[in-house]
């Protein structure tokens, strides 16, 4: 799932591909994608785009006042093409394409969903509060106003929860998901089963520079790289998110998995539970 990073690296590779260009025509491959009616997509058709910009782990395409907004969910992706196709695409089951946005030049962008489970969204909104998830979503954790303290406070509140839980919620903070925080947690030597609101100040501040630090660092390699090129520097470089059974890169620990009923999470046992392995999150018990 793109997260943080890579929506943002997305974001400006989009902004220099699309400035001062028009936006001539949007095409619909799957229409269950898009999830508003008013404004409706013909009102960007003819206007120039003006940013590209993100919300958490939401695109946000802005032309003449009118905004395109994308959530990749799990499995989506936007994929430039020099040349689009001048032939409308047709709505097909075995077809990854959900949304195509053609250019004034003849270029364009391919917005997919790979797998059978749909869930990208698009949004034609005048406002992007008008998106449900960009209203509730929490604070963005790279902004200055993102202090060790504000982190606290958020920490204190939501007590006994898991930290896993409270970095992935996007109403808690904005554009944190499952990899990044098997990344984070690992950095800071934390059990993900750790209760928020049980850490001291020195862990809240080691656990604060584990996030600033592995978003901030994920966010400096992707600047500047196409959009075909982020995926594989995402996966070059995560230490134990995806890496199940291989050995972990601080200590040589074999990463172990949770798993979930939709997802899992990767740590590693050394680094972050005094060496015990997690039983699965059902059985076991919070470690502190």
């Amino acid at each position: 799932m793109p997260e943080l990073p890579e929506v943002e690296a997305l974001a400006l590779d989009l902004r220099g591909r699309l400035d001062g260009h028009a936006i001539a025509k949007i095409h619909v491959a799957q229409f269950s994608a898009l999830k508003t009616f008013d404004p409706p997509l013909s009102a960007m058709e003819g206007t120039l785009v003006d940013d590209v910009s993100r919300h958490g782990k939401f695109l946000d395409i802005e032309a003449s006042g009118v905004h395109l907004v994308l959530h990749l969910a799990r499995a989506g992706w936007v994929r430039w093409r020099d040349e689009v196709p001048t032939i409308p695409p047709k709505p097909s089951p075995k077809s990854t394409l959900a949304l195509r946005v053609v250019l004034d030049d003849g270029a364009g962008l391919d917005v997919t969903e790979a797998g059978t489970r749909k869930s990208l969204a698009a949004y034609v909104v005048r406002d992007p509060d008008d998106v449900p998830g960009i209203a509730s979503l929490g604070p963005d954790p790279l902004t200055d106003d993102f202090t060790v303290d504000r982190f606290r406070e958020i920490l204190q509140r939501e007590g006994g929860k898991q930290l896993k839980g409270v970095l992935r919620h996007q109403g808690t903070i904005a554009g944190i998901g499952n990899a990044y925080s098997d990344e984070i947690l690992h950095a800071a030597r934390m059990s993900p089963f750790k209760p928020a609101g049980h850490l001291t100040d020195d862990e809240v501040q080691v656990l604060y520079d584990a996030l600033r630090s592995t978003l901030g660092a994920a966010v400096d390699r992707s600047r500047g790289l196409a959009a075909s090129e982020l995926k594989g520097e995402k996966k070059s470089h995560l230490a134990v998110h995806g890496r199940t059974g291989q050995p972990c890169p601080v200590c040589g620990d074999t990463v172990r998995e949770v798993s979930f009923a939709d997802s899992s999470l990767q740590y590693c046992p050394t680094c972050q539970t005094g060496g015990k392995p997690l039983a699965d999150r059902r059985m076991s018990r919070l470690l502190k």
